[in-house]
């Protein structure tokens, strides 16, 4: 076995793409300088606003109408779906602000990953004390996924107060997802 030692490796001028191994079973190709489909697909998106009128003790698909970044145009209304060619294992994490109105109604909160429009996974908080009002709960899993299957977070909050809500500040309404292999 050979040892090749150097500070720099660049393209020949007038190309893009460098290639190292092209004879044996593995090849590894960086165009323009980057990795190629490492943790991409990938996108991360948050709460605009309070989302308010939650029914009690429902799931509710939670709304995020920040997008910070969506590297290959996966994610829309609130939902994640898998493109063309990017099957593959994914960790998608993310959590749910659950709020009452008073401070001492919450019984329940959740947040749950939803998977091709079914439960999949679910994060359920319950408190026994009379003296919470909000809750944020945090959710996440890897899962293998195939082309067009789809991803959404939904939240529930079991209340006997009038006004539950998933709330919006500092960004604890979010969900976020990339591939990390095939």
């Amino acid at each position: 076995m050979s040892k090749l030692e150097t500070n720099t490796i660049d393209t020949v001028s007038g190309t893009t793409n460098l290639t190292i191994g092209s004879t044996n079973t593995s090849t590894i190709t960086m165009p323009n300088g980057a990795l190629s489909g490492q943790n991409y697909p990938a996108f991360f998106a948050h709460s605009a606003s309070d989302q308010t009128g939650i029914s009690d003790n429902t799931y509710t698909k939670v709304i995020l109408g920040t997008e910070i970044y969506d590297t290959d145009s996966v994610f829309s209304d609130s939902r994640f779906t898998v493109p063309t060619g990017k099957a593959g294992k994914y960790f998608l994490y993310g959590s749910v602000k659950c709020k009452t109105s008073s401070n001492s109604d919450l019984a329940n909160a959740y947040a749950a990953i939803y998977l091709n429009g079914s439960r999949y996974l679910e994060n359920r908080m319950n408190f026994t004390s009379n003296s919470v009002r909000l809750s944020t709960n945090l959710i996440h899993v890897t899962l293998n996924l195939s082309v067009g299957d789809y991803v959404e977070l939904y939240g529930a909050v079991d209340s006997g107060s009038s006004s539950r809500e998933f709330g919006a500040s500092e960004k604890a309404t979010n969900f976020g997802a990339y591939r990390i292999g095939s």
